[in-house]
């Protein structure tokens, strides 16, 4: 029985004792207890305590007095919520302005007291805790804020427990602190190390302690984020290429100069969007460095934005066309192998093309690039378009053309090779991974 209960019962067993008294009544020499009723209710609704018995109350008042101090006296237990990794045990009390805060850890169990202001208002709070196993007393760490008080316990044996404490039904204050589980990205690890997941070491177990909290599975919202985010962008590129390939299929190559009109506004939103993906690992939603998909992003946003979209000669070249279709064919791959990252959906197929389709597209990506840039150098030359002359008030210059030359020699040169061994890395580590697996 949790703690409400037990002051709810008893609660109602001193309203029971405060409108009845017993007395002792002699019936054919045996004395039996016979209840009188200290209060009754009046045909209009009033209330009526009679005189003659509300006197036996004083008699009584020691009965008041123990059942008072048994429910004041009880153990109030704050709210605490757990979580846990493969080396350690943490719990959130939920208490304000805690003082005197007292933990004593013995192995496998657990005490808390603190007096703070917890669900029942400013009080002395204390629990106690059976853990299923043992722990590493010497090393608990406890943390303090305004709001409340983190303990975490070191296990002294690695792995995931399939509970917190010995009993199976465990108490109504305590509960799973899911935000705080600590569990392996799905999502792909761009700086190529391979990262354990939690989830398949230890199959439904997370699935069931959230069944078993909440009653239903709660998909946390990074995880329904990255879902929405790569099918957007999945969905954008696919749609790029149909409309590519149904005007191709209509018209034949007289179809390539209008490319640029006909998705070029679709692209251009694609790609800003992808902007997104250098704030996944910031802000923690993916593994990985922000460098790497921000130089990628960047260099495409490059040739998009100032080599495509400044120069309107260039709109109609058919390398245009060529190059939408390589990055399309790389985004369609790319994308839905996150997505069956995120969903737990192994396909060895998609994993492959993920990591060899690289291989003859990236070249053909960079050779096209390399194409826009040499033939826009004599159309900004021409134009004098994104340079800028002295004087200014800035008292500076800047000669895009040149700059169209330096950008073309890193491109080529120390670019590719910087992408392709990256690239390279992370296709040994997954693919070279999978045969173990196999063999």
């Amino acid at each position: 029985m949790n703690q409400v209960a037990i002051q709810f019962t008893c609660s109602a067993l001193l309203i029971l004792l405060s409108t009845v008294h017993i007395v002792p009544v002699s019936t054919g020499g045996d004395t039996q207890p016979s209840v009188i009723p200290m209060c009754e209710f009046a045909n209009d609704g009033s209330f009526i305590i009679d005189q003659t018995a509300s006197c036996a109350l004083s008699c009584e008042s020691d009965v008041f007095q123990k059942i008072n101090l048994i429910v004041t006296s009880m153990p109030i237990s704050p709210f605490v919520y757990w979580a846990q990794s493969e080396d350690q045990v943490s719990l959130k009390v939920d208490l304000k302005d805690a003082t005197n805060v007292n933990v004593k850890a013995d192995c496998a169990k657990v005490n808390f007291s603190a007096t703070g202001v917890g669900a029942q208002g400013f009080k002395e709070y204390k629990f106690t805790l059976d853990l299923l196993n043992e722990i590493d007393n010497e090393r608990i760490k406890i943390s303090q804020t305004g709001n409340k008080i983190d303990i975490f316990l070191p296990k002294i044996k690695s792995g995931f427990w399939s509970r917190l404490i010995c009993q199976p039904q465990k108490p109504s204050w305590l509960k799973i602190d899911f935000d705080r589980w600590q569990s392996e990205d799905p999502e792909d690890n761009e700086e190529g190390e391979l990262q354990r997941d939690v989830m398949k070491d230890y199959p439904n177990m997370y699935d069931q302690l959230q069944k078993a909290e909440l009653g239903f599975r709660r998909e946390r919202f990074k995880k329904v984020y990255l879902v929405l985010y790569n099918l957007f962008q999945f969905v954008g590129f696919m749609y790029i290429l149909i409309v590519m390939g149904i005007r191709y299929y209509r018209d034949g190559p007289a179809s390539m100069p209008g490319t640029y009109e006909a998705v070029g506004n679709a692209y251009k939103f694609v790609q800003l969007l992808q902007y997104l993906e250098v704030m996944h690992p910031l802000f923690g939603y993916t593994k990985g460095g922000a460098f790497f998909p921000f130089v990628q992003i960047s260099g495409r946003a490059f040739i998009l934005f100032a080599m495509i979209e400044h120069e309107p000669r260039m709109m109609t070249k058919p390398v245009v066309f060529y190059l939408f279709i390589i990055w399309g064919v790389i985004e369609i791959v790319r994308y839905p192998y996150y997505l069956s990252q995120l969903l737990k959906f192994e396909m060895g197929l998609l994993t492959w093309l993920r990591y060899s389709l690289w291989i003859p597209l990236y070249p053909l990506g960079v050779l096209c690039e390399g194409i826009i840039i040499l033939r826009n150098i004599p159309y900004f030359e021409e134009t004098k378009r994104l340079t800028v002359a002295m004087p200014n008030k800035w008292n500076m210059s800047f000669h895009m053309p040149t700059f169209m030359y330096i950008y073309l020699i890193f491109l080529i040169l120390p670019g590719i090779y910087f992408v392709m061994t990256h690239m390279q890395t992370i296709r040994t580590k997954k693919l070279g991974g999978q045969r173990s697996k196999l063999d």
